[in-house]
């Protein structure tokens, strides 16, 4: 087995990590060709146990492959990953390419808003106080999904960056700021009282995205790209062909 690809994942990834959240380390590895020629599929998916604050778990190149195809959220966000402890192959930035322009923004939009939705009704609304790490598990995918509308594009996995560059109130990205101040000096179970302006400022996008189409679908890329793409991945020596 070789591993590809290893980067951080979750709140030390977003950027709103708390200084005694866990290390989420996700891997991207590929096996030998003969063991993808077989009947008797193999395991897609290494996951070890968690030890102390190390959480690591790793997805198989053919499973990589087809959640790309579906633009998985979660790959997309370890593609492109802030912290990357390993990129062991060329071909990684082939799949950043892939995702950039055949990302699906129906599948980003079904995903973040419900995202959102779960958790602002499950932990914020109508409590007196909330988890403000359970705060940015809403406001994350909500100003992920304001980029998605305002520029076109993917977002990126830094919720730090990707606020940087939306468009919000002024008092909205201030009292974002205050929260994240208090999230980054705060242990992992941090609390605090609810904030009314960004409760109001969450129900009236989510009111909206629940009203709305959103955009026009994709459709997802074909299987010829992916099928050339694992090709090379599984022969070291291959060249990626240039487009012409």
């Amino acid at each position: 087995m070789r591993i590809l690809y290893a980067c951080e994942s979750g709140s030390r990834a977003w950027e709103f990590a708390s200084p005694n959240s866990d290390y989420d380390v996700r891997f991207l590895y590929v096996r030998p060709q003969k063991d993808y020629l077989r009947l008797d599929a193999l395991q897609d998916v290494i996951e070890r146990p968690i030890v102390d604050d190390l959480d690591i778990n790793g997805w198989d190149i053919m499973k990589v492959l087809r959640l790309l195809r579906n633009s998985n959220p979660p790959l997309l966000e370890w593609l492109f990953s802030p912290i990357v402890y390993l990129e062991n192959s060329r071909y990684i930035e082939e799949l950043r390419t892939l995702a950039r322009r055949s990302y699906s923004s129906v599948a980003l939009f079904y995903h973040y808003s419900r995202m959102a939705y779960r958790s602002y009704h499950q932990y914020i609304e109508g409590k007196s106080t909330a988890s403000l790490k359970k705060y940015f598990y809403v406001l994350r995918p909500i100003v992920a999904l304001l980029f998605l509308e305002q520029h076109q594009t993917l977002p990126a996995t830094s919720f730090v960056r990707t606020l940087a560059e939306v468009e919000l109130p002024a008092e909205v990205r201030e009292h974002i700021q205050q929260l994240l101040q208090a999230r980054q000096a705060s242990e992992e179970i941090g609390t605090g009282p609810v904030d009314p302006v960004l409760n109001s400022f969450i129900d009236v996008q989510l009111a909206k995205w629940n009203r709305a189409s959103f955009v026009q679908p994709q459709e997802k890329s074909g299987f010829g790209e992916l099928n050339t793409l694992l090709l090379h991945i599984l022969n070291e020596d291959a060249v990626v062909p240039q487009e012409v």
